[in-house]
Order: C-alpha cells, then sequence, then structure tokens
C-alpha cells in the first residue's frame, strides 16, 4: 500500500485524487489510515465505501452474474430505404425474434412489446415520418410467436405509405421472472399453450447448433434471399480473432 500511489485506486478519480495529495493523502497506505466518517462527510460516501473496504470492512458485494435486463431492444438501421410493409413485416420479425432469443437467455417474461419504424433524418429532402406503439401482451410470454405477433400488430397500425424508412425496432417491456406467473380463470375457450417451451427450447438449440436463422419464423422471408432492409456491412471487422476459419492463409 505503501509503494501505490492513490490515484491508483479504483474509484478514485484525477480530481479527487488532487485533493487528497493536497490534503497529504499520497499513498494508499494513506487514505486506508483515514476516518471513514470524515472522508465521507468531506468527499462521498463513495470513497467512504473505499476507505472501509482497504481497512478489511466488506462494503461492495460482488456480482458473480449480471442482473436480469429491464428492457430488451434490437433495432437496425437498413442498408437500404424501405417502401413497402412487407419488407418491414420481414424486418421487424427478424428483430422481435432476437429480443426474444435474448428474453429467454434471461429467464424472463415480457408484457409489452414496442414497435418504432423512422425515415433518416439526414435525407432532408425525403419527408419525415417516425412513430412508435406498444402492444400489450394478454399473457407476460417469452414466445416467438406471441412477441412477434404484437410487434406485427404493432407495425401495421404505424405504418403509413410513401416514406422511405430508414430504421425499425423492437423493445420488450414490462419483464419480469418467467417462474411469476399470474393465474386467470378460464373464461373462454383460450389457454395457454403447453408445449410453447419446449418449441422455444428447441428453436434456440437448432439455431445455436446450426447458426443464426437456421430455424425462423415465416413473417422473416425465406432464408438465404436477399433482404432489402439488411444493413451494409461491407467494412465489417473479419472475425479472424474468434474463427479459425477466418484467418488469412499465406502461402509461399
Amino acid at each position: 500500500m505503501q509503494a501505490t500511489e492513490v490515484g491508483d485506486v479504483w474509484g478514485v478519480g484525477r480530481r479527487i485524487g488532487a485533493q487528497l495529495k493536497d490534503a497529504g493523502v499520497h499513498t494508499v497506505l494513506d487514505l486506508a489510515r483515514l476516518d471513514p466518517v470524515m472522508v465521507k462527510r468531506r468527499w462521498s460516501v463513495v470513497l467512504e465505501r473505499t476507505v472501509r473496504e482497504l481497512q478489511g470492512t466488506d462494503c461492495m458485494g460482488l456480482e458473480h452474474a449480471p442482473p436480469a435486463k429491464q428492457e430488451i431492444a434490437c433495432t437496425r438501421s437498413f442498408g437500404h430505404a424501405v417502401l413497402d410493409l412487407s419488407a418491414l413485416q420481414e424486418a421487424v420479425t427478424e428483430f422481435a425474434s432476437r429480443a426474444a432469443q435474448k428474453l429467454r437467455l434471461q429467464n424472463s417474461h415480457a408484457g409489452q412489446v414496442l414497435t418504432f419504424i423512422r425515415t433518416s433524418p439526414f435525407r432532408a429532402q425525403d419527408l419525415q415520418y417516425s412513430r412508435s406503439t406498444v402492444v400489450p401482451l394478454r399473457r407476460p410470454s417469452n414466445d416467438s410467436r406471441d412477441i412477434c405477433q404484437a410487434a406485427l400488430l404493432g407495425l401495421q397500425a404505424i405504418f403509413r405509405p410513401g416514406y422511405r424508412y430508414a430504421k425499425a425496432g423492437v423493445m420488450l417491456l414490462d419483464l419480469r421472472p418467467a417462474d411469476l406467473i399470474q393465474q386467470e380463470l378460464a373464461l373462454d375457450d383460450e389457454v395457454a399453450d403447453p408445449g410453447g417451451s419446449r418449441l422455444m427450447q428447441a428453436l434456440d438449440a437448432v439455431n445455436q447448433r446450426f447458426g443464426r436463422n437456421t430455424l425462423s419464423l415465416a413473417s422473416a422471408g425465406l432464408a438465404g434471399e436477399p433482404q432489402q432492409w439488411c444493413m451494409k456491412q461491407e467494412r465489417r471487422t473479419p472475425g479472424y480473432t474468434t474463427d479459425w476459419d477466418g484467418l488469412a492463409l499465406v502461402r509461399a
């Protein structure tokens, strides 16, 4: 501690570090010898916790796993302007499916689905339009079919012909743990799909093993066909740092 400067402590920025040195605190050992109450009063509760940690008191818990997200979004800018509803439906289905997969990874359900579309603000010569809408789910779900259906209903409501759309996205709201299920009375003939969770597990397993979009919903379009809304990725960084097949071959 005596050999380490106080500015090297995590959480001690340039401004606070200068103030500490002006107060005669030059090393980590000097910081550890300070009175935590005085540190809180003169600087902040964050620095007080740092001092207590240096003195051996556990104040900052270690997160072994990141907390579940409160919102999940999937948005993309299109590689080319999109004018027709069918292309937007393909894009929104793709975005909703990816968001649903992320939702299942953290074992959560969504209660609402937000869909938005907009034109490019950088093309002043084009007519400008931006709109979003939220569609609530009758039952919180992480099923791609339910989420995509809600997203497409929202898209149908906000779509206006005659605009050159440049971006769209889907956001999942009102997230809650999947094991917290609100029961309801069977007042009609509609019942929850008992095999839906197994179907989604099979869908995720196939796509994880054989590659993204090996299996997808029909409204996402046919696999392998060029899609107007896809991003421009001619200058995308190759995967040679994570994929052996991406390494360049050098021959004499």
